[in-house]
């Protein structure tokens, strides 16, 4: 095996594993790639590309919960999408979560290439570590708002929530924990944050692929390689879910989050030196 196709294959194990923890994938594949020679652009384009693969492990994974959910379309009605609680209710917040991740993912995209383009790599993988900081505070601050008692999802979890998501398309800036986080503050217990979270993440990893190769095409890797990192980031992504997800419970992954950000900001400021 070459050694961009080894690349390719870790890039893509760290992403099975990265995607269910609340550290940001992308941020950390991208200094991971960066580090290893990549450009900005290209690192940030392939850790977006692999989240496809995680997505097919979350499809696989939570294969039950989205049956029930698709099965509450016929019942699902435009004037009580939200009031009648259930599984149509997580039916609508999908559906409108995905259109304002897929408004403000857009956006974020475009200004992230701009942004990435105007910098070095060490500035590049410093304000990652910034992003990283910021998301450890956030998810710290949620442990303290965990109140509980809201049964279903309405309107502005939907807006927020969707909208925070399409934001985590900056590397840096965790989906899990921004999302969890932000359902947490809205009144959901511990369990239902990560659970729609984690269903909301499916079309909007899918989106993340889509729109990168709509964009640029398969990024700076060969189609085998890239066919070697969807696989390997699926099959690690479905075998590794269920423990890292019980070891979320368990570990205060605020702190993690912002260890690795101080450490991505002070290798930054030393390559930038």
């Amino acid at each position: 095996m070459n050694r961009s196709a080894l690349i390719a294959v870790v890039a893509g194990a760290l992403q099975g594993v990265f995607e269910w923890l609340p550290i940001s994938s992308e941020g950390n594949i991208t200094v991971f790639l960066t580090a290893l020679g990549s450009s900005p652009e290209a690192a940030v384009q392939f850790s977006l590309f692999l989240h496809a693969g995680t997505a097919l492990s979350a499809t696989v994974y939570y294969r039950e919960e989205l049956a029930d959910v698709l099965g509450a379309l016929p019942r699902w009605r435009p004037g009580s999408a939200f009031s009648d609680g259930g599984e149509t209710a997580t039916l609508s917040f999908l559906a409108v979560a995905t259109l304002a991740s897929g408004v403000v993912g857009i956006a974020a995209y475009l200004t992230l290439e701009t942004v990435v383009s105007a910098l070095t790599g060490g500035a590049f993988v410093a304000l990652v570590g910034v992003l990283l900081v910021a998301t450890g505070v956030l998810q710290r601050v949620a442990d303290g708002f965990e109140f509980g008692g809201r049964a279903s999802p309405d309107l502005l979890d939907a807006v927020l929530v969707g909208a925070l998501q399409g934001l985590a398309i900056l590397p840096g800036v965790s989906r899990s924990g921004t999302t969890a986080s932000a359902l947490l503050f809205r009144g959901h217990d511990g369990p239902s944050s990560f659970r729609l979270s984690f269903l909301l993440s499916i079309p909007a990893a899918l989106g993340a692929g889509v729109l990168v190769l709509l964009d640029t095409g398969v990024p700076s890797v060969t189609p085998v390689e890239a066919a070697l990192a969807l696989g390997t980031a699926a099959v690690v992504g479905y075998l590794t879910i269920d423990a890292l997800m019980r070891v979320v419970e368990r570990v205060p992954f605020w702190s993690v989050c912002v260890g690795l950000g101080a450490l991505a900001m002070l290798g930054g400021a030393a390559l930038a030196i």
